[in-house]
């Protein structure tokens, strides 16, 4: 073990803690936090505009994207490219992000692609950040089948039934799934579907629900609707994706019950603009949710719904890199102060895919994953931005930047 330190004013995940030593130890590829002790008086004046935050954590994003120059076209490029190129897009857009300080990730439309790439990060054989995989258990002709052309010999699994749904969840878990993704309402994206669609049957999703968490794997639902936002509350899964049109009676109840919400802001915004090559139908579908949006979930969050930080990067309508900008909209549609924004991609987001003991804080006995920012993103979210970033600090050890002058050798 090589033990390390930085003293710098933090932002611990949940509160300023001020100018400290932070020290960890690396344990095999990994790197966990031995103490966090007070230094007022450490740290030279051309540093004290220095910060120290815990890496983001972005709840839902969509890691199978084309990362090079250019942009093929959405819908296509993943149906003509294998599986072994995929992954390493997958890998480039994943060290994307954490070059912007995205220390954890979570694929919401995982497969074998995605499993294998996580076990490969976590084995240290190559580097990027930590990885969470959810399988999507989908109907036929449901929000995840719908992006697959009719004609396509090679679409992903569905399942029809509760005997298959319970089957599928069997498969994901076998496989190496984190956790189990499902659809109760359509999509914006994919196409020849509404939003307002239903997707399964209250049997279906049951099923889904109880099997997944038999297995100890959280569910989390796509929701743009107040039916299937309703649907996924009453069936007891532990996170809704973007819960556009949310009721005040639903934000109450997910309040209770500790569900949290990732409300994908930018995506929705830039896919409303047709930009990023979105077709007409995606955009239409994308301006009749955002017309409706923004007040709805302003009062969901006055009510006190545990959003976090979820953006569905695909790499072509948000980048491996917007994860900053859309902290900084979360916190203006939401009407927060800069912690609150600050936690919900930090210590909420960990807590949101069950990681709340371990990441997300700078604390001791959490894992050493880190921000160093020019700036104080707890005083001025606005400071919170790629272009402020000095370095990232991963696993207990620099990735991006450099923190010359910043360590010292314990």
């Amino acid at each position: 073990m090589h033990p390390e330190s930085l003293t710098l004013d933090i932002w611990d995940g949940t509160r300023h803690a001020g100018v400290s030593r932070v020290h960890w130890s690396r344990v095999g590829s990994d790197a966990v936090i031995d103490s966090v002790e007070p230094a007022p008086d450490a740290v030279p004046a051309p540093q004290r505009s220095l910060s120290l935050i815990p890496g983001l954590v972005d709840t839902h994003v969509h890691l199978i994207g084309y990362a090079g120059e250019g942009h093929p076209d959405f819908l296509t490029w993943p149906l003509v490219t294998r599986p072994e190129e995929q992954t390493l897009h997958g890998l480039a857009n994943a060290r994307k992000a954490l070059a912007a300080g995205v220390t954890t990730l979570r694929d919401l439309s995982a497969d074998e692609v995605q499993f294998s790439l996580r076990r490969a990060l976590d084995a240290g054989v190559v580097e990027g950040p930590r990885l969470q995989a959810h399988g999507m258990v989908g109907m036929t002709a449901g929000h995840a089948d719908m992006f697959t052309p009719a004609a396509f010999p090679l679409r992903k699994p569905t399942a029809d039934g509760a005997d298959a749904c319970r089957a599928l969840v069997r498969h994901w878990a076998r496989a190496g799934a984190d956790g189990i993704k499902i659809a109760t309402s359509g999509g914006v994206l994919s196409v020849g579907d509404k939003s307002s669609w239903r997707n399964y049957t209250r049997e279906e999703i049951a099923a889904i629900v109880d099997e997944a968490h038999a297995l100890g794997m959280r569910v989390a639902a796509h929701a743009h609707t107040a039916e299937g936002i309703a649907i996924a509350l009453a069936e007891g899964v532990d996170s809704i994706e973007h819960a556009t049109l949310i009721t005040e009676e639903q934000a109450a109840i997910a309040v209770v019950a500790g569900v949290t919400v990732a409300p994908t802001l930018l995506i929705n915004e830039v896919i409303a603009a047709g930009g990023a090559g979105a077709s007409p139908e995606a955009a239409a579908k994308a301006t009749e949710l955002v017309g409706r949006r923004d007040a709805l979930l302003r009062a969901a969050a006055d009510a006190g719904v545990d959003f976090v930080l979820g953006t569905d990067a695909n790499a072509n309508h948000v980048a491996f890199g917007d994860q900053m900008a859309e902290v900084r909209w979360m916190a203006e549609v939401f009407g927060w102060q800069a912690p609150r924004a600050l936690e919900a991609a930090t210590s909420r987001a960990a807590a949101a895919i069950g990681r709340g003991n371990d990441l997300g804080r700078i604390a001791p006995g959490y894992l050493a994953d880190f921000v160093v920012l020019d700036g104080k993103p707890w005083e001025n979210i606005d400071a919170l931005r790629v272009e402020n970033i000095v370095a990232v600090i991963s696993r207990g050890r620099v990735v991006a930047g450099s923190t010359s002058g910043l360590s010292d050798r314990g």
